[in-house]
């Protein structure tokens, strides 16, 4: 009795009915049977794909990045650095040779002398002989004679006009205009204004008022009733569809879903798991053993007692062969040389013209020479004998 009234069932939670738990529970099942297929689709992808990028697309991506540099990147640097390079210092020299020098030898010693010595220098004394005296006495003609001159016909113009039109037109705006437009016009139109027409616009305006606030009033009634209608007939049952139901349902839906999601990945792994064991024991395993067991041991024995001996064998006739082929050749060379000196002789002092090897030993020599040709004892023609010792 205390242990139920103190501990809930699983998956209660406070505040929520029985029937909502009992709802809770098929609706879960039912959720993990269908989309643990989809999770374990979604895991077997997950792994293809990382197996496949593993194993294709990074060497593709190397691959094709050792392709980009050596058949784009290298001839294109190559390009730019032995061939666009010298180019463009080729094109730049012509043009400063064939273009911006001769503008700079032309600007230079054409265009800045004929500027200063043609015409700057003949401006400058034009300016300082001629305009300049001319105009100092010009400014004291106008200023001594002009001036004086320039005012009285000024001041005399002015006296004129004041005289004969402003005075006239001040007076007929003052004295004729004016009166005229406040006494006929002005006056009747103040006196109309405030005995008629204010008090018909302050009727006009009452009686306007009074029918806006009675529209204003119906239509504020009207809009009263018209919400009341809307919150009662749509908004209050849409709300209490949307929180009793509708929330809730999504609400243990979406529940459902993560709890599913991750049911299904603890069930997809294990699988996946199981999966690998028994391709580990039924293919790895065997492959491991008989590598292990038959083809490593078979490996070393080849390896050990016939790829070793026929190697060293090789390596060994490799070698004989490569000194009885020098023996062979110095043997040649010293039967080429005793008969270059049996046909032509040699004097002393005098160096032979044949190709000198590998000198085998002599009477006179304390050098032995392995695989060398022995020396002819005789002597040849012109040659002296040797003291002995």
């Amino acid at each position: 009795m205390d242990y139920g009234k103190h501990q809930a069932p699983q998956g209660y939670e406070p505040g929520e009915s029985i029937l909502t738990t009992l709802i809770r529970i098929p609706v879960r099942i039912v959720v993990v049977v269908l989309v643990l297929p989809v999770r374990m689709v979604w895991d077997a992808l997950t792994a293809l794909w990382h197996a496949a990028d593993r194993v294709l697309l990074r060497p593709l991506g190397r691959a094709l990045a050792w392709l980009l540099d050596t058949l784009v990147l290298t001839p294109l640097t190559w390009l730019y650095t032995w061939v666009l390079t010298p180019l463009g210092k080729a094109a730049s020299w012509l043009a400063v040779a064939l273009l911006l020098r001769p503008w700079i030898g032309l600007w230079r010693y054409v265009v800045v002398p004929v500027a200063r010595y043609g015409i700057a220098a003949p401006a400058v004394w034009l300016y300082g002989a001629v305009l300049t005296p001319l105009g100092h006495g010009l400014r004291w003609i106008g200023t001594a004679l002009l001036a004086p001159a320039a005012r009285g016909i000024g001041t005399g113009l002015t006296w004129l006009f004041t005289t004969l039109l402003v005075l006239p037109v001040a007076g007929l705006w003052r004295y004729v205009v004016v009166p005229a437009v406040r006494y006929g016009l002005i006056v009747p139109v103040v006196w109309l204004y405030g005995a008629v027409l204010t008090p018909l616009g302050l009727g006009t305006a009452w009686v306007l008022g009074q029918l806006w606030r009675e529209i204003a009033a119906t239509g504020r009634g009207l809009g009263i009733a018209l919400a009341w209608l809307v919150m009662t007939l749509l908004v209050a049952p849409v709300s209490w569809t949307y929180r009793r139901i509708l929330a809730p349902v999504g609400r243990e839906i979406a529940a459902a879903f993560e709890v599913a999601w991750r049911v299904t990945g603890y069930v997809s792994r294990a699988v996946g798991r199981a999966l690998a064991t028994i391709a580990r024991y039924l293919l790895v395993a065997p492959v491991s053993w008989v590598y292990r067991t038959v083809c490593a041991p078979v490996g070393h024995f080849v390896r050990d007692s016939v790829w070793a001996p026929a190697r060293r064998a090789a390596a060994e006739a490799g070698r004989a062969a490569r000194a009885a082929l020098a023996s062979a050749r110095e043997t040649v060379r010293q039967a080429r040389r005793d008969a270059w000196r049996a046909l032509v002789g040699s004097t002393d002092g005098a160096r032979s013209r044949e190709p000198q090897g590998i000198p085998a030993r002599t009477l006179g020599s304390t050098t032995t020479v392995p695989s060398a040709a022995q020396a002819s004892e005789t002597p040849l023609l012109g040659e002296k004998f040797v003291k002995q010792g």
